[in-house]
């Protein structure tokens, strides 16, 4: 099992680096339910993203979801999906009918990580960057 996530890490990884993509081609390569929402940022300015968020209330529990859009610097796009609930949180990132969930595992710094095995990623603002082994990708969060 640790094989072949290894290798579908790496699969994945080399797919996002390597693939020359810009943004008049195939708009379908992810395809997500998404509304558009106003945020305001750190300035106080207003910033629209793309975002879908749900709060699911069970047994006095609550359990949120959020859904991102993130461009890679090539320009492939790639959803990322935070999941928050009482027993734990995580990050799902799916690129390529490919999913990767990561356990949280620390938050300082403004900065908050996950991480599986040898694949971590740091999310920080709008940005997030992914590292398996030698492989880094940063992805940034598209706006409108």
């Amino acid at each position: 099992m640790k094989k072949s996530l290894l290798i579908a890490g790496s699969a994945v990884a080399l797919l996002l680096t390597s693939c020359k993509k810009n943004e008049s081609g195939n708009k379908n390569v992810i395809k997500m339910d998404s509304s558009t929402t106003v945020v305001t940022d750190n300035n106080g300015k207003i910033d629209s993203v793309t975002q879908s968020s749900s709060t699911i209330e069970v047994n006095g529990q609550k359990t949120e979801k959020t859904d991102f859009v993130y461009k890679a610097t090539d320009g492939a796009l790639v959803k990322v999906v935070f999941k928050n609930d009482p027993k734990e949180s995580t990050v799902a990132i799916t690129s390529n009918k490919k999913t990767f969930t990561l356990p949280k595992t620390e938050t300082k710094n403004g900065e908050t990580i996950y991480q599986k095995d040898d694949m971590t990623a740091r999310v920080k603002g709008d940005s997030l960057h992914l590292e398996q082994g030698n492989n880094v990708i940063e992805l940034k969060r598209t706006k409108i």
